[in-house]
């Protein structure tokens, strides 16, 4: 999957570079092909295809989280709320 998104941004590098070095074309333009054309599409593509590791890992977390004792210690856990002492 990286691999391809390396070789877009390379030949969207290469087409900035042309851009740029056209007779007739600009910087600014060379900079608006790099972001619309690479940057923008390329992070869109790369979040959706990242979706599903996330939410493993998510669920992995909740799992672990849900395992572990209540107040996260190595102790037993106690009442919460100490019992009425009565006087005699």
């Amino acid at each position: 999957m990286y691999l391809v998104a390396l070789a877009w941004l390379y030949v969207v590098l290469m087409m900035a570079v042309a851009e740029a070095m056209a007779p007739n074309g600009t910087l600014l333009g060379a900079v608006f092909t790099l972001l619309l054309y690479g940057v923008l599409p390329l992070s869109i593509v790369l979040y959706l295809l990242g979706t599903p590791a996330r939410r493993r890992a998510r669920k992995r977390a909740e799992d672990t989280a849900s395992s572990a004792q209540p107040d996260g210690g190595s102790l037993p856990p106690r009442d919460p709320v100490p019992p009425e002492r009565e006087e005699p």
